[in-house]
């Protein structure tokens, strides 16, 4: 498959499909019009907007001290608070029995040339892992000096594997505008699905148009939980031994905790391996919670999520940390 360049127009087809008219409608640039955030309709002519309630999903991972995932708890053992008031659960499933979307974006920098060979092995290993359901999907798309989609989202092994296979190493890094574009154009798209994004990098964002809020603003906002694999300690491939920078560490660290994810920091293709390996069982192992905010005042602000488990001090819990409360509208003819 030929690489396309990231565009909207070019996925104004895809949305369509996936969205209906009003996703595709949402992706045509209208004179003097000004565009919402992303996941909020547009308002069409003719038409008022009435906001609804949004509902919150919480993908949820609970750990014990050895660091093993607990799946038996029930819906009695979890207590959600937002803005330290505590909500009401709505909805209460184990996360493996939903279909679920991975983006699976990779760094494809001129700094990653050494140990690219390595890199796309373990991707694909890990998309087989993964892609055992076929209601499962994934992505695959590059981030350098430009974001390319490869790959939309399928079940198909054999187009991800041919789409990792042919890229190469160029140019700098985009790393805040590939989480933006990718969590923007794809994982608002299709509701009742899981959404997940591993990202392999190997260095720190260097030309950007967005900031690291953005980028964990929108993952948040899309439920999309964001495991990321850093390389950058890559001494087995012979480049860069030694401690890994103090503030991409922290960077990175940052866009998976806030968003319910995890940060790898690997040195060696075992580790690499391994890493892949933890987050396809951190993904069939969590919980989905959902919940209507009791604040209906959707006014653009932050609110903190917190997520416990009264009965059991010794658990470790990852979760989203919160979201911006922008309303999600409908449209009704006046």
């Amino acid at each position: 498959m030929n690489k396309r360049r990231w565009l909207s127009a070019c996925l104004s087809l895809g949305l369509f499909a996936l969205g209906g008219p009003a996703a595709a409608r949402a992706q045509q640039p209208k004179p003097a019009e000004q565009k919402p955030p992303a996941g909020q309709e547009p308002q069409e002519p003719g038409q008022a907007v009435v906001e609804r309630t949004v509902n919150v999903r919480l993908p949820v991972s609970v750990v014990n001290k050895s660091n093993g995932f607990v799946t038996d708890l029930k819906q009695p053992d979890f207590e959600i608070y937002e803005d330290k008031t505590k909500q009401e659960i709505e909805s209460f499933v184990a996360l493996s029995d939903l279909p679920l979307d991975v983006a699976v974006l990779m760094d494809t920098s001129n700094s990653v040339k050494p140990k690219l060979k390595f890199e796309k092995d373990a991707a694909v290993s890990f998309l087989q892992t993964m892609l055992t359901s076929r209601r499962d999907r994934a992505l695959f798309a590059t981030f350098d000096s430009e974001i390319e989609l490869h790959q939309d989202f399928t079940n198909r092994i054999d187009l991800l594997s041919k789409a990792i296979d042919k890229v190469k190493a160029r140019g700098e890094t985009r790393l805040y505008d590939a989480i933006f574009r990718v969590c923007e154009e794809k994982m608002f798209a299709v509701q009742g699905r899981r959404r997940a994004m591993v990202i392999l990098t190997d260095g720190d964002d260097t030309v950007s148009e967005h900031e690291l809020k953005d980028a964990i603003d929108i993952a948040q906002r899309s439920e999309t939980v964001v495991f990321v694999i850093s390389t950058k300690a890559g001494g087995f491939f012979g480049v860069q031994a030694g401690m890994v920078d103090a503030k991409e560490d922290k960077v990175l660290k940052r866009v998976a905790e806030e968003t319910g994810g995890r940060a790898f920091f690997t040195g060696s293709v075992l580790q690499l391996e391994k890493s892949f390996t933890a987050i396809a069982q951190e993904l069939r192992s969590q919980y989905m919670i959902s919940y209507s905010p009791a604040n209906d005042k959707f006014d653009g602000k932050f609110r903190q999520i917190e997520v416990r488990l009264p009965g059991f001090k010794d658990l470790k819990i990852r979760a989203k940390r919160g979201y911006t409360a922008l309303p999600r509208a409908v449209t009704a003819n006046k």
